[in-house]
């Protein structure tokens, strides 16, 4: 599987954030419920390099890091939402409803609910062009 997705990427830019924090209504505890907590996001979105490869050095040559940031807003202010799984799926859809991204990989972390972790997160990623079963 490794190897189908290694080829799907290899002519693809990958553009990411690191560390995205926001406060978030999130979880499925009572006490989660009553005030926002920290999430951190890191997001990868993968385009072809064909359709992103600058020929006049201009911001609308590619994909917008704002457009990432725009996403994460936007479906933060929808509201309340239990579960990271969620967060991440809805992430990752949105994130590929933009034309030029053929894939992406979303990881949420909580940094603040146990005191002998460092988070508790989810990761996901998906692609838009299936590939083949083995």
């Amino acid at each position: 599987m490794s190897t189908a997705i290694d080829s799907l990427l290899r002519d693809c830019r990958r553009i990411f954030l690191r560390g995205l924090t926001r406060q978030v209504n999130i979880g499925i505890h009572d006490f989660e419920r009553a005030a926002a907590q920290r999430i951190i996001f890191d997001i990868d979105l993968y385009v072809p390099l064909q359709d992103t490869s600058p020929q006049r050095d201009q911001i609308d040559e590619v994909v917008d890091y704002d457009f990432v940031r725009d996403i994460v807003s936007r479906l933060l202010a929808r509201g309340h939402i239990a579960l990271q799984e969620t967060l991440c799926d809805a992430l990752l859809d949105a994130l590929l409803a933009h034309p030029q991204v053929v894939a992406a990989r979303v990881s949420t972390r909580k940094p603040d609910v146990y005191p002998d972790c460092e988070a508790v997160g989810v990761e996901a990623f998906r692609s838009k062009i299936h590939l083949p079963s083995t």
